[in-house]
């Protein structure tokens, strides 16, 4: 049997390797994708055992969640499916706006029901928070749809300390997702340590840093694409960002498997962290991520990544 925890209190249960799939459709965001392949990407995971799908409206936009639903619904299998997707971007005009309206996340979560042809979702997020709803009325609106049956779970994105703490008054919050790797650590000053004393699932997005915790870079590799901007990726700090990859692939070669799996693996070590959502552009990356499920890590080598990564 597949190994399932339980996310938050929600009494969703989930392989805790996921599938993040916004390389299913998200064309906005990666030029040139083939939507068949993303396809076989969602049907390889559904068929190893993977049942946490996440997506979102703004991947596409739309086209993600429409794929997503129409590979889910050919399986047959959606009540063992858990879906999460996430709403929040308003086009106005020629502009992106963030609304947590209640009117607009009633709406978001109607249209996210049509695209992945189905009757509830497991897990909504609002995706960003905007700077006017108050979080407890918009998290209240959900709680409704989660009463109607629409949804089942309630979750947060790339919300502020703050912000969370007034979403989950109620204590009606189940899963947060945000920015958390080894070399981006800011959600262990406060989210992490909130999550951990109330419940709640801390889901980490880009927990390889656009594949650079991977181990598949070397200093002469060079980015045309979003990377090219990041802080990580930049002349000594890459450098100095390598050599610490380079130490982990020295646990990992000790214990048979890859640089990602050890990552991985670290972060289901962390309190709160039930279960991580990789996203995979090739059906061989889906099933190698799967590996992670094999490493134990020992407390000492919990610390020692922990103190590779610590170092300035």
């Amino acid at each position: 049997m597949t190994q399932r925890v339980q996310l938050g209190q929600s009494g969703l249960y989930v392989n805790p390797i996921g599938l993040g799939t916004n390389a299913v459709g998200g064309h906005n965001i990666y030029p040139n994708l083939d939507e068949e392949a993303g396809k076989d990407l969602v049907r390889t995971a559904l068929k190893k055992g993977i049942n946490f799908l996440d997506t979102a409206y703004i991947y596409g936009p739309e086209r993600s969640e429409e794929l997503v639903g129409e590979v889910v619904k050919e399986s047959g299998k959606r009540e063992e499916v858990v879906i999460a997707t996430k709403g929040a971007h308003k086009f106005v005009g020629n502009e992106t706006i963030m609304d947590n309206s209640p009117e607009f996340l009633v709406e978001a979560v109607e249209s996210s029901l049509k695209r992945l042809q189905t009757d509830y979702i497991d897990l909504f997020y609002i995706h960003f928070p905007d700077d006017h709803t108050p979080k407890d009325e918009a998290v209240a609106a959900l709680q409704e749809l989660k009463e109607k049956g629409q949804i089942k779970a309630i979750g947060v994105s790339n919300f502020s300390l703050e912000q969370l703490k007034e979403a989950n008054k109620n204590g009606l919050v189940d899963v947060y997702q945000g920015e958390y790797n080894l070399l981006q650590r800011d959600a262990e000053k406060d989210i992490l340590p909130y999550c951990a004393k109330n419940n709640i699932t801390f889901i980490p997005y880009f927990p390889l840093a656009s594949g650079l915790l991977a181990g598949k870079y070397t200093k002469d590799t060079t980015f045309n694409d979003l990377r090219q901007n990041m802080a990580h990726f930049q002349g000594r700090q890459f450098e100095h960002n390598l050599e610490k990859v380079n130490q982990v692939r020295g646990i990992a070669e000790e214990k048979g498997v890859g640089v990602p799996h050890i990552v991985l693996a670290w972060y289901l070590a962390q309190p709160a962290i039930d279960a991580i959502i990789p996203g995979a552009k090739r059906e061989e990356q889906v099933i190698s991520n799967l590996k992670t499920l094999d490493v134990t890590l020992t407390e000492h080598e919990i610390e020692r990544i922990d103190s590779i990564f610590s170092e300035q």
